[in-house]
């Protein structure tokens, strides 16, 4: 099959995406939103006409509450994310966004979170991205317990820890670029689409891994076949029924993006990247890793 022939080429953009999005990380960094380092979350809705987003967000800049963040929600409403407020600093926001009054308003939610809990959501972040990979590679090894030959059942484990790292890495560096460019903040959502994209990701490759295991049982009582055509013959089993189904789930992330609540949209679109390129690296990265660690153990 083509993928195994030309297996380098799609490693080598794999790499390329990777260090890209890891270089972006670096020099870009990401804005952590209120909800790890504690802040203020207030929303309002208008009752007639909403202000432009452009001025309302010069008038706050003049308030000395440092970086503040306007996202517009619905269609009369904002979310106003900043540092925490005290009461003469909530009721002053609150006036500028009604532009002295000249706005009617309401209120419909505010909440303040303090940096003892924002400690606390980052650190249950970080337990629950470690217990899902863990969860993986547990899985991966007992599935796999019976297959040894000619590439062992640990290294399956390794070449699918390999992709999901490929599959959140790059969503991030998409999210860097957001963050940088379009103010787009880390808050629980970012955790929950990867851990989310970890799920996906790792049932693609397994299905497509299982048929590897399926055709080499096959084959284990006829003559010797190159393991080369059987995870080629593998991948032309599986490879239009893994794109029909992140291709369905991807048009439904593309609704909730472009039809969705502002709220949800950088969820949606870093779902989509991810199920994309969990998609891709089930088929062009995973199986040709095990080829290429087949080939690399018949040259020991």
């Amino acid at each position: 099959m083509f993928i195994i022939k030309y297996k380098k080429i799609f490693l080598s953009l794999s790499i390329a995406l990777v260090v890209l999005s890891i270089a972006s990380l670096f020099i870009f960094g990401l804005k952590i939103g209120i909800d790890f380092k504690g802040g203020a979350l207030t929303e309002v809705v208008y009752e007639n006409e909403r202000p432009l987003q452009e001025d309302l967000q010069k008038s706050l800049e003049t308030l000395n509450l440092g970086s503040v963040l306007l996202q517009p929600t619905g269609e009369m409403g904002y979310l106003v994310k900043s540092r925490d407020l005290t009461e003469e600093e909530h009721v002053l926001l609150l006036k500028t966004l009604s532009v002295d009054g000249k706005n009617k308003l309401t209120e419909t939610n505010f909440n303040s979170i303090g940096p003892s809990v924002g400690r606390e959501l980052t650190r249950k972040a970080v337990v629950a991205i470690v217990l899902v990979s863990l969860a993986i590679i547990c899985f991966i090894a007992f599935a796999f317990r019976k297959v040894s030959k000619p590439v062992s059942s640990w290294r399956y484990g390794l070449i699918a820890i390999v992709t999901l790292l490929h599959d959140i890495l790059i969503p991030i560096g998409l999210f860097v670029i957001l963050s940088h460019f379009y103010g787009a903040e880390v808050d629980t959502l970012f955790v929950v689409a990867i851990l989310t994209i970890l799920g996906l990701s790792v049932s693609d490759t397994i299905v497509i891994f299982d048929r590897i295991r399926e055709n080499l049982k096959n084959h284990a009582t006829h003559v010797k076949v190159n393991f080369n055509e059987i995870v080629g013959q593998s991948l032309e089993q599986s490879f239009v029924r893994s794109i029909s189904t992140s291709f369905t789930v991807i048009l439904v992330l593309l609704a909730l993006f472009f039809f969705g609540p502002v709220s949800t949209k950088y969820f949606a679109l870093m779902l989509t990247t991810g199920m994309f390129f969990g998609t891709y690296s089930s088929i062009f990265l995973a199986s040709p890793l095990l080829v290429l660690v087949e080939d690399w153990q018949n040259k020991k």
